[in-house]
């Protein structure tokens, strides 16, 4: 156990069976094959948030009925690679108090030094929420206490005005199994129903979820509403953000750039943290910037354009649109601003 190099390498050597996710910007799964690379600093980290790698690290041995999770947050280096020091820093602190059996309950010395791991933290609620939901999805395990009830609300038979009774939890779990039972037909039936109360957790529950070409053209139908708001339009895009590579959601969000009078901060955000993969193109991404840079201030495209620029899925677009010579005078003030504050 002394010679371990990563996490992948502690948990199997422990004969744990595992999972990771990204717990910063949503919570989404990583493959094995993709953390392995990830930590041997073969490639970057997907899912970056302010220089840091925020992860959820779920365990378990054969028969366990309940997973270990670590939640951990380590920092990258300015290629999004990440930092090795501090992953080798974690793996000691966890050998010294645990060494090689890993789900042990710890002493409480063992749990003194266990909480004093500086890369510890707590992720929002509402992704604990998820999370939870999404683990027992995946081990096949009973949903909440509060599903049941959940799912008869969301098939109208309560009343869509009754929604008092309804847990964040229970939403979580509805929308983790949204493929199950009947959930996607109700979700779909519901949506032009739903009071704000439910339609806010339910999309923020939906954006770790793939959704079928059904629902995701349900939401998109919510958009033409004339009583359409800026608030809730921004719901609706964080619960297709998951799907945004999906055609019918690009569209959508080209659409929006293009000719929604209405576009504020909160839309621009969740396109640019949530929804990133709809603008990976040269085309769609200049399209992002110009429509950026006409509705915030300096500071705030600086710090938008810092997130984007840190997303390698984005990267490599934003660098060449930066020198594209279609972009506007005030795009191009825009960017020469930040780069001279880089250099200054």
């Amino acid at each position: 156990m002394n010679q371990v190099s990563t996490i992948s390498e502690l948990l199997k050597l422990s004969d744990s069976s595992y999972r990771i996710f990204d717990m910063g910007r949503k919570v989404s799964k990583i493959s094995k094959q993709d953390f392995e690379k990830v930590e041997q600093a073969m490639q970057p980290y997907p899912y970056p948030v302010q220089g840091h790698a925020e992860l959820a690290i779920i365990f378990w041995q054969k028969k366990a009925t309940t997973p270990f999770i670590w939640f951990v947050k380590f920092p990258l280096d300015e290629r999004g690679l990440l930092n090795q020091a501090a992953r080798n820093h974690f793996i000691a602190i966890i050998l010294e108090a645990l060494g090689g059996d890993l789900s042990q309950d710890p002493s409480e010395k063992q749990e003194e030094l266990l909480k004093a791991n500086p890369y510890n933290f707590t992720p929002a609620q509402y992704k604990l929420a998820s999370m939870n939901s999404i683990i027992k999805r995946d081990l096949k395990q009973a949903a909440s206490q509060y599903y049941e009830h959940c799912q008869l609300y969301f098939s109208g038979k309560l009343g869509f005005d009754n929604w008092q009774g309804v847990a964040v939890q229970g939403i979580c779990d509805f929308a983790a199994r949204i493929g199950e039972d009947k959930n996607e037909q109700y979700l779909i039936a519901a949506l032009p129903h739903l009071p704000e109360q439910v339609f806010a957790p339910l999309c923020s529950a939906l954006e770790n979820q793939t959704l079928s070409i059904n629902t995701i053209n349900a939401f998109i139908e919510l958009t033409k509403s004339t009583e359409l708001t800026p608030a809730r339009l921004t719901n609706i895009l964080r619960a297709l953000s998951a799907n945004a590579a999906h055609q019918n959601v690009q569209a959508l969000i080209l659409g929006i750039l293009n000719d929604y009078e209405a576009i504020d901060l909160n839309i621009l955000v969740t396109i640019s943290a949530r929804a990133w993969l709809a603008i990976t193109e040269i085309e769609s991404l200049l399209l992002y910037l110009e429509t950026l840079v006409s509705n915030v201030e300096q500071d705030i495209f600086v710090a938008i354009f810092q997130d984007l620029v840190a997303l390698p899925a984005v990267r490599p677009a934003l660098l060449q649109s930066i020198r594209t010579p279609e972009r506007s005078p005030a795009l191009s003030n825009a960017i020469g601003l930040l780069f001279s504050q880089v250099k200054g």
